[in-house]
Order: structure tokens, then sequence, then C-alpha cells
């Protein structure tokens, strides 16, 4: 078929492209993933890399029934919002999605996304959904806190980076313009020492070797580095070397230790850690409360918009001193901390056995009474305690890209807390569980998006929900 032909669909009266085809496109915005939209005789398409409003020449790379995906060809009218990516290997790595764009059309695009996410799986309109502008970083680059590198070799050179999208090409990363500047080097540092070591490496597709990721966490106030491998076996051959020359070639870390992670599956971390030197924890500030950070334990990757993000969710609890508060998927217990000064009493819970002794500890060493931390699921220990007696007045969630368990939602359903604060990492989960709350009296008051991830498509909110009197 030449380029610029198409086939009509008998049963459904559309048309179906193939791959290979070129085909004009006029970009009306960006997916959710930060990928250009366009339609081409009612058909959507979908092409990583182009802008709203830019005209192009597409080429089609996956045709469906559904939509289909293609890619830049030629660009006939580029946007004012185009720039050029700072990064050398951004096109290569896939770990940004927006350095093409240029900062504040990036902030303008999230709060779209947010409207898309809420267009698609709500039947809120959109006069009602009350988003405010996106709170973007001043200084948008280098601001994650911690790197989990995947560890591979080419030929003899051992390589760390992300794998490229949608392959398991490896991509090394020698600088990452969104991480830390000291976590760049130690991982540099640490494949450098492998290599000198000659310890083995893992090979995904044999199911053999040794370090599988390099993770590196830096404590952005207290400077403190913690430098985990995960790893198939804790025998590592060498390892007393291993430690003397991380000693030696990088001072700055003051925590070392091994994960072991021996099956065969996408998440970094496995169940068991083994302390190798220095501390076990390392140390960070968000405002004025410190916490402390295990090997396993959540921490949001960026303190900076961290700060913002906290203070969006406190203003939206509106805590008057007497409010008992739930802090679920807590973590380490950095939103409970954040509220507990103007909070009567928080309780929070986490399936990671670490980050509640890690959360426990939080807050004793600020003296706080009134906080309870439990290792298990919200949906599990919210219940319980309503059957005990204790009634919550607020419940915070933050839960991962998933969203809220459907039984946490129906707790919090049963338990009718006058308002309900969602931190939310995915529009799209975040707008189907508003709706089972909307359904049963919940309304939005405000929905304030804020990026937590520059460059990327990725967009962090805080809802404030109260119930309908």
């Amino acid at each position: 078929m030449k380029n610029n032909q198409f086939t009509k669909n008998k049963n459904k009266g559309d048309i179906t492209l193939e791959i290979g085809q070129r085909i004009p496109l006029t970009i009306k915005r960006l997916g959710i993933n930060g990928e250009g939209v366009g339609y081409f005789k009612r058909k959507v398409v979908f092409v990583p890399g182009a802008l709203p409003n830019e005209e192009i020449v597409a080429e089609v790379t996956k045709a469906g029934e559904r939509f289909t995906e293609a890619k830049i060809k030629k660009i006939r009218k580029s946007s004012n919002e185009r720039i050029t990516a700072p990064c050398p290997i951004y096109e290569q790595c896939g770990g940004c999605q927006l350095q093409h764009m240029n900062y504040e059309a990036t902030l303008k695009a999230k709060k779209d996304i947010m409207i898309q996410a809420f267009e698609r799986h709500s039947k809120i309109s959109k006069g009602d959904l009350k988003i405010k502008e996106t709170i973007g970083m001043e200084d948008p680059w280098y601001y994650r806190n911690k790197s989990q590198m995947q560890v591979g070799k080419k030929g003899n050179k051992v390589i760390a980076g992300l794998y490229a999208m949608n392959s398991h090409e490896l991509i090394d990363l020698s600088e990452c313009m969104v991480q830390h500047k000291t976590a760049n080097k130690v991982t540099q540092v640490m494949k450098q020492i492998l290599a000198d070591l000659q310890i083995s490496i893992y090979d995904e597709r044999k199911r053999k070797g040794l370090i599988r990721t390099i993770v590196t966490r830096v404590g952005f106030e207290s400077g403190q580095v913690q430098v985990v491998l995960v790893t198939t076996d804790a025998n590592i051959p060498k390892l007393n070397l291993l430690k003397e020359e991380v000693q030696k070639r990088l001072p700055e870390v003051s925590s070392f230790q091994l994960n072991i992670n021996n099956k065969k599956t996408s998440l970094v971390f496995g169940e068991a850690i083994v302390h190798l030197d220095g501390e076990e924890v390392i140390e960070e500030t968000l405002g004025d409360i410190s916490f402390s950070l295990s090997a396993r334990a959540f921490f949001q990757l960026n303190p900076v918009q961290t700060t913002k993000l906290y203070n969006e969710a406190k203003k939206a609890a509106k805590l008057t001193g007497k409010e008992k508060v739930v802090d679920a998927y807590c973590g380490v217990g950095t939103i409970g901390l954040w509220l507990a000064e103007d909070a009567g009493e928080v309780r929070g819970m986490d399936v990671i056995a670490s980050s509640i002794e890690d959360a426990r500890e939080n807050a004793k060493r600020h003296g706080y009474q009134h906080m309870r931390y439990e290792v298990g699921t919200a949906e599990k220990w919210l219940p319980q305690w309503i059957n005990e007696g204790w009634k919550p007045d607020v419940v915070v969630v933050d839960p991962p890209r998933s969203g809220c368990d459907p039984q946490l939602l129906q707790a919090i359903i049963q338990a009718k807390p006058k308002r309900v604060v969602y931190v939310s990492c995915n529009p799209s989960t975040l707008a189907k569980d508003i709706e089972i709350l909307r359904k049963k009296g919940y309304k939005i008051n405000q929905l304030q998006p804020v990026d937590m991830f520059p460059w990327t498509s990725q967009v962090e909110s805080v809802t404030e929900l109260t119930l309908k009197v």
C-alpha cells in the first residue's frame, strides 16, 4: 500500500491505517503519557514528541482498531512552546517525556492532563472541578533524591541506567539531569568499582549473575548518602575489598547495604537487607521535621516540591487541634508528622514493616505522644479502629499509582469522615476513586496539581473532599 492510502473498515465505516503509512496530523493536545494526540479520519493517533498545535507528517508504528501510534517524520508547523532538549540522550532514555517543551508550558499541560482524566473517568463537569494552576519548581533540574539504576554489561564494560521506552535495551546514564548530582557521581564510581573488582553482573535474559541494581539515596539537607546494591545472593565474592573500595573512593557514603532479590520480577527490592558498613539509616529534613530513612522506606523523591505538596495537604485538612486523623499508606510517617502539630491524634498504617519502624521512631524523636502506627493495610486497620469506637474526622490517603484499594474506599465511606485529603500520583486512578466517593456524598472543594517530577508527564495533586451535610 502506498504511504498516503488507507482502507475502509466495512463493519464500522471507519478507516484502517497500516504500519509504515504516512499521514498528515494536527496535534490537538497532550495525552496522559506526554505524547501528542491528533486525529486522522476520526481515528485517534498518539505521537511521542509532538506538541499541541503542531502540524506534522507522522509515520504509523502501531495500527489498532481503537487507536494508532506513530512517530514524527516531519514537522510542518512547529509549536512556539518547542525547545531543544538539553539532555544529550533524552530521546533514547525515555525517563523524561517533556524536555522538548518549555517549562511553563509543561505546567499548563499537566493541569490539562488532570482535566482529561476526570472527563474520561468521572461524571464531574469541567465547571465543577475547580482545578488550580500547577505549582512548579523555581529550578526544575537535579531534583531527585533517589536513583535506581539497572546494571548490565556491554562487552566488558559495566553499565548502569534505565531501559529505553518499550524495550529491554539498557541505556547507560553517565549523567542524568533530573538526579541529584551526588547520586550521579556515586553511581559512576560504583560502576567502576564493580568493573575493577570483576564482580558478577546480573544477566536478565540468562537469569545469572549477582548485581542487579545500584540504588543511591541522597539527603538533600543532611548531605548523607545511602548506597544499596540489589543482588541475587548475599554471598558476594571480594566483599571486604568492595567495602574498602567504597570507603576509599566514596567517603561521602554513610550507609552501605545489600538487598537480596533473586526473583523474576519488575520490583527492584527484595525482602532481605544485609547491612555492610556505616549507618543503617540516613537523615533527611523537610521544613522543621527530620526523618530517618532505612533502605526500603518510601520517601518522596523531590524534597523541594514535597514541602509544597504537604503544605497543600495541610491546608486541605483544615485542622484545628482536635481532629482524629488517619494517614493511610503512611510510609515513614511524613504526612502525619506534617499534620501532627495541629491534630488531636494521628494514626497511620503501611504494609512495609521497616517503614512503620521508621515512622514510630520519627514520631518519638519529635516528642509526639499522640501518634500511632501499625503494620498492615488501611482497609484492615480503619474498620478495626471504627469497631473499637475510634472514628476519624479526617482521612489522608497517599496511595500508589494503582489508587486506593476498593476495600479502603468502602471503609472510608462507612467511617464517614468529614474531610478526605487525597494525595495522588496518578490522575486516572484519582478520578476513578473520587467518582466512587462522590456517589456516596463527597464533593470536591478544590484540586491542586503539583509538579513533583519536572520534564515527565507525571502529575501529583492534592484534592480536598468534604462530606455533604
